[in-house]
């Protein structure tokens, strides 16, 4: 019996694996999209999106997904609610790639990633509450929302000190919380922060709960872990900036990946140091974490992948 090999697996779901699976669809590769336990990726969990071209009204990040995962079904995608649990990726060109999902093989001469990163949170029960809410780890995706208000930055990194200084362009005052009595973010940061007037930063404090009516944020209540005293700032907005982790846990040694985790793909391309396999979006993009930008690497993917199997046959 003859085993299939599909010619496209695309391993993710968010904006750069709905793109890839358009661009593959198209170009007459028959994807198949094994979406995780997150189908659609972390815009799913963002309420409005104001800025990702060709929504004048804006959208719901659900809805968005949507449009995008219909726009790939229409060119026959298979999407398929499974999670890919294990991966075993050939070296040589015009190998075959093997993955599972669960107890199913399936064999495959391209792979591209879209596994995305996952934004690191605290941990507290309040910020799945007043998700969506008030609570964000998007500065760029929902600073806007907050003009002229009053927003706490929880970090103490450069994540901490670009989201604070972005935000201060558009909202009345911030105030950064840094657990520790100093920042780890770069000179070069730190000196931004300290130079922008409606920046107040409070050192050695710590959000240890958010209070509000009907699920929106109106309080942080901190900690300032010296004394143990604690205190309420009203605010509209929580923005937790302590860093992304990127979902790569399952091909650590085998794709390169950099000293945080992120897929090393070759400078204006999606290829990695495997042949036949990309990585497309935020899973090896730790700098610009947008839908728009996730969206352009996911076509880069698709064509990269038609290319190489092309250059096959």
């Amino acid at each position: 019996m003859e085993e299939n090999i599909l010619d496209c697996v695309i391993i993710g779901s968010g904006p750069a694996g709905f793109t890839a699976a358009i661009y593959a669809a198209r170009a007459d590769l028959k994807p198949e999209l094994y979406t995780g336990l997150e189908p659609g990726g972390q815009l799913t969990t963002t309420t409005e999106v104001d800025n990702f071209p060709g929504y004048p009204n804006g959208v719901t990040g659900p809805e968005m997904m949507m449009d995008l995962q219909k726009q790939a079904e229409r060119f026959d995608t298979k999407v398929l609610y499974e999670m890919i649990t294990k991966a075993e990726f050939s070296k040589e060109a015009g190998g075959v790639h093997k993955l599972w999902a669960g107890n199913k093989e399936i064999l495959t001469k391209t792979v591209i990633i879209s596994t995305g990163a996952t934004a690191k949170y605290l941990g507290l029960d309040d910020e799945k509450k007043y998700m969506g809410g008030g609570v964000s780890a998007c500065a760029t995706c929902d600073g806007f929302f907050y003009k002229g208000k009053d927003v706490v930055v929880v970090g103490a990194g450069d994540t901490a000190a670009e989201e604070a200084t972005y935000l201060a362009k558009l909202v009345n005052k911030v105030t950064i919380l840094v657990r520790k009595d100093y920042f780890r973010a770069s000179k070069a940061m730190i000196h931004r922060v300290s130079n922008t007037p409606n920046i107040e930063v409070k050192f050695n404090h710590e959000l240890i709960a958010i209070e509000g009516e009907n699920s929106l944020v109106e309080r942080a209540v901190v900690i300032n872990n010296q004394t143990q005293e604690t205190s309420k700032i009203d605010v509209h907005g929580i923005f937790i900036a302590i860093g992304h982790k990127p979902n790569t846990e399952i091909f650590q040694g085998q794709v390169d990946l950099d000293a945080n985790g992120y897929i090393n793909t070759i400078p204006g391309s999606s290829k990695t140091n495997l042949p036949g396999v990309f990585a497309v979006g935020d899973v090896q993009d730790s700098h610009y974490r947008q839908a728009i930008t996730a969206a352009g690497s996911g076509c880069m993917g698709a064509m990269d992948a038609e290319k190489y199997l092309g250059e096959l046959s």
